[in-house]
């Protein structure tokens, strides 16, 4: 079971691949690729954390929908004023859906498939 650990918008969420997660609204236009910043990555024997090898990992991910939260209903009192106000906020969202997550394992295989082919092109 492969997963990370991303941060988007001062948030962090733990993904898989195929996921679909609901963040802060991202500034991508529906369909656009985002690659969020990764915590951590773990797969079933290795986890990263930090150093070099968290560089290395890579969490793509696709703008699905753009959307609205539900509504919250704020009111204000003041007592003996005859003051009462009532307002009403919802938070922009989009939803991102994780199509890959690599890690240094991968970018260690891509690099020894690369050596491969130039040593037998030669």
């Amino acid at each position: 079971m492969t997963y990370a650990i991303i941060e988007m918008g001062g948030k962090q969420y733990r993904v898989q691949e195929g996921d679909s997660v609901v963040v802060d609204r991202v500034g991508e236009d529906e369909g656009a690729k985002v690659s969020p910043r990764a915590l951590l990555f773990a797969d079933g024997k290795n986890a990263v954390m930090d150093g070099p090898e968290l560089g290395k990992v890579k969490v793509e991910a696709v703008v699905t929908e753009h959307l609205k939260g539900p509504k919250i209903r704020v009111a204000t009192y003041r007592p003996k004023k005859r003051n009462r106000r009532q307002m009403g906020h919802r938070s922009h969202l989009s939803r991102l859906e994780i199509k890959k997550i690599s890690g240094p394992s991968a970018a260690k295989a891509a690099k020894s498939a690369e050596k491969k082919e130039e040593s037998d092109g030669t």
